[in-house]
């Protein structure tokens, strides 16, 4: 998948429930700060294989036509003609509360009668499906959907299905409920039909998703509860009284920062911000008032139960009594003898059938994950690429696990390229850890062919790239998102060095002096990513002074904080970064059972820091680590990408003259001075 977006224009978007102003929109009145252009334009530098449009015209209630109902109607493209609207497959829907009908006059269609509008804008990265498919999907009740995601459980897609569609077709049977009353009534008097927050409750993966529901004239949009995909919202203003939905902001929106007026913030930077995960819905009417169209924005509830407990992030033992300690740091010793067990086909791979007496919690952290990097490197045979899936690497814990797991899941005739990006050459930590990763997974797995892909980077030279990457970030707007930002973005353009050696003799020794490097571009359209192994396991320098200040409670209650603003923080920035690079990021350590397997043991499991760096933090993964042999990987210490790959080092020299008047600065917390 690619990106999505929604233009909305000519409602008054009623944010009561939200406890936001509303702002009448008119299609008359209003400013438009941004066009439908712009959107279209930043979703098509992601690469996409295709980009699609569909427009829907809300009426009035017209006395001369079809008994004065009212009307919706779309149509395909910038401008409305007569046959756009003729009933055939490509043609608009005409839906009423009572039935379907044309709604073209004998004079041709007048757009002046139009009172709304609702732009939908698909791109489209296609990953899955026998057959190419274009969004937006129309379906023959007038249902529209343009969804960016994956769906790896909940709701069952076959091989050879693309996930949109199979999404459009369960979305297709479920009832026109929309408010929370009316879902749980749908319920009581025993209709068969589920709702829509039933539906997208289940999906396992990541997504965001646009979807109007013909039958009730309701749109409704979201992202899934950890936020794995971009959703960028905004709610109407006087400056812009649109309601606006993107999976990324346009370029321009540096350039128009000037514009938006004190209302939108310094530089212009609030007038998008990240939508809250979750599900919302806005249903159209007339207003019994004035005639207008009027949209209600409802925020609706997750109905799968388990997924609430993700959402809570509790684990019921956090804090050890010392005997439960002292056995924890004892028992894992005692079955390292017996570590290869648990590549045996013989162990169950769902963990349902785990009887816990049977596995150690890593080893049952080991086969949750293996099946959550299986599910996001199964290609599909008709666009299998020659590389088709690489790894975020920086050689340190977390990337040499997820490239050893997909090892063990990708067919050995695939290359496996391992995307590692520096700013100091060959002595940027990073850089170091990469190569001694790369030596460790060809004694690991000698018959692969790995691809280290080194890309070197100036930051002095990389003025346009800069400028273009903040769009990306935005609303995230501080020095530490740019350096992050632009190392991912690098890093996923996969366009960089390898060295002959690499590429030859697969069992040879890694020796970049001895070798002649080449020019490469990784071609892979999955990258699996690192992030949320140090949220979950307490792998930040902040876990362990929470530990030291307040003990276990303090732990537990940092690392909470850190899953449930991680959609904020963290993953719309980095999803909006790496898709730019026509690539989509996939994050196996945020699979729902690895959360929940993860959350199923002690704290103390998960994590000792009376333990020192490199052996306490983290303590469950470098136990996953050496239960697949990965014993050097296991002991390395954590380097966030900024500062392994030393762009926080050169970002502060070029914007605070030196890291000291960086530090001085809270340089990391610092928002860019936008011009």
């Amino acid at each position: 998948m690619c990106g999505i977006a929604l233009i909305v224009s000519g409602v008054r978007i009623d944010l009561s429930s939200l406890f936001l102003s509303s702002i009448t929109s008119s299609a008359q009145s209003e400013q438009s700060l941004f066009s439908v252009d712009d959107i279209k334009e930043a979703l098509k530098s992601r690469g996409p294989d295709s980009l699609g449009s569909k427009k829907v015209f809300l009426h009035s209630k017209i006395p001369s036509s079809v008994g004065g109902r009212d009307l919706l109607s779309c149509a395909g493209g910038e401008e409305a003609t007569k046959n756009d609207f003729l009933c055939s497959t490509n043609a608009c829907q005409c839906i009423t509360s009572e039935s379907e009908e044309l709604c073209w006059k004998d004079d041709g269609f007048n757009k002046r009668e139009c009172v709304a509008e609702l732009y939908f804008i698909g791109a489209m990265l296609q990953l899955r499906g026998v057959k190419p498919i274009v969004q937006p999907l129309v379906d023959a009740s007038g249902n529209i959907l343009v969804y960016n995601g994956e769906i790896f459980g909940g709701i069952d897609v076959s091989i050879d299905s693309n996930d949109a569609e199979v999404l459009m077709e369960s979305l297709g049977k479920c009832c026109s409920c929309s408010s929370h009353e009316h879902i749980r009534a749908c319920h009581e008097i025993g209709k068969e039909k589920t709702s829509v927050p039933d539906i997208l409750s289940a999906i396992k993966g990541p997504w965001a998703l646009i979807y109007l529901q013909a039958s009730s004239r309701t749109t409704w949009f979201g992202r899934d509860a950890f936020g794995r995909r971009s959703l960028l919202v905004h709610w109407p203003t006087s400056k812009d009284s649109r309601l606006l939905l993107t999976s990324v902001s346009p370029p321009s929106s540096i350039g128009k920062s000037s514009d938006l007026g004190e209302e939108c913030g310094q530089g212009g930077s609030n007038f998008w911000e990240e939508l809250p995960c979750g599900i919302y819905s806005v249903s159209v009417d007339d207003s019994k008032l004035d005639g207008d169209m009027v949209g209600e924005v409802e925020r609706h509830e997750w109905t799968d139960p388990m997924l609430y407990e993700l959402i809570n992030w509790e684990r019921t033992s956090v804090q050890p009594k010392p005997e439960e300690l002292n056995i924890s740091r004892m028992k894992f010793r005692s079955r390292q003898h017996d570590m290869h067990s648990v590549n045996s086909t013989t162990i169950p791979h769902e963990l349902g059938l785990i009887e816990a007496p049977v596995l150690l919690p890593s080893e049952a952290v080991l086969i949750t994950l293996r099946e959550a990097v299986k599910r996001r490197s199964t290609i599909n045979t008709m666009f299998e690429g020659h590389a088709p899936v690489a790894v975020l690497f920086s050689g340190g814990l977390d990337s040499m696990i997820l490239a050893a797991l997909l090892d063990n899941c990708l067919d050995p005739k695939y290359e496996i390229d391992l995307l590692n990006v520096s700013f100091d050459k060959e002595l940027a930590p990073d850089r170091i850890s990469s190569r001694g990763g790369l030596k460790e997974l060809q004694r690991f797995s000698p018959l692969r062919r790995w691809k280290l892909v080194e890309i070197d980077a100036d930051l002095s030279n990389l003025t346009l790239e800069t400028r273009h990457v903040m769009s990306l970030l935005n609303p995230a707007r501080t020095y530490m998102d740019l350096n992050i930002g632009l190392a991912l973005w690098l890093a996923s353009s996969g366009s960089g060095w390898v060295y002959e050696e690499s590429i030859g003799n697969v069992n040879s020794n890694y020796d970049s002096e001895n070798c002649q490097s080449i020019k490469y571009k990784s071609e892979a359209r999955i990258l699996l990513v690192g992030s949320g192994a140090d949220e979950q396991c307490a792998g930040y320098g902040r876990h362990r002074t929470k530990y030291r200040n307040g003990s276990w409670i303090g732990l537990h209650e940092e690392m909470k904080l850190d899953m449930q603003r991680i959609w904020k923080r963290n993953l719309g920035r980095d999803d909006r970064c790496i898709a730019d690079n026509g690539k989509e990021a996939r994050f196996p350590f945020l699979d729902e059972d690895v959360i929940r397997t993860l959350l199923g043991f002690p704290l103390w499991e998960i994590a000792d820091l009376d333990q020192p760096s490199g052996k306490g933090d983290k303590k469950i993964l470098r136990e996953v680590a050496q239960l697949l042999g990965l014993h050097e990987a296991a002991v390395l210490p954590k380097r966030a990408i900024q500062f392994g790959s030393r762009i926080a080092r050169e970002s502060n020299r070029k914007n605070f003259g030196s890291n000291r008047a960086a530090n001085l600065a809270s340089a990391g917390s610092a928002e860019i001075s936008r011009p």
